[in-house]
């Protein structure tokens, strides 16, 4: 059986990044503005930047590893490498509406 040619797009990235949750307050990584940027390079391997809301973040490895295992159920993809970013800061005001909402933050 001849290996599928598909490739994922970047909104498939961040649709399936969207089951992604900081453990800490049960919202999805996209949501939360902690996703950065996505690349998917030919040949299927997918490069996701992204930060966690403090240096030192007991979940940074949890939401490195949820990553992983999230992307890999895409179609098309053979690697993905996860690279935690802390530039810029992460600031409040990169949550979605929606997020800001549920925890109680200025829209």
């Amino acid at each position: 059986m001849e290996p599928s040619k598909a490739q994922p797009t970047v909104a498939d990235v961040y649709e399936v990044l969207k089951q992604v949750e900081d453990p800490e307050l049960a919202i999805n990584i996209v949501d939360l503005g902690l996703v950065y940027h996505v690349v998917v390079q030919p040949g299927g391997r997918v490069d996701v930047d992204f930060t966690v809301t403090y240096p030192g973040c007991p979940a940074a490895q949890d939401i490195y590893d949820q990553i992983i295992e999230k992307v890999r159920t895409l179609e098309g993809v053979t690697e993905v490498s996860p690279h935690l970013v802390w530039d810029p800061p992460w600031r409040y005001s990169f949550m979605s509406e929606a997020a800001r909402l549920e925890l109680g933050y200025p829209i």
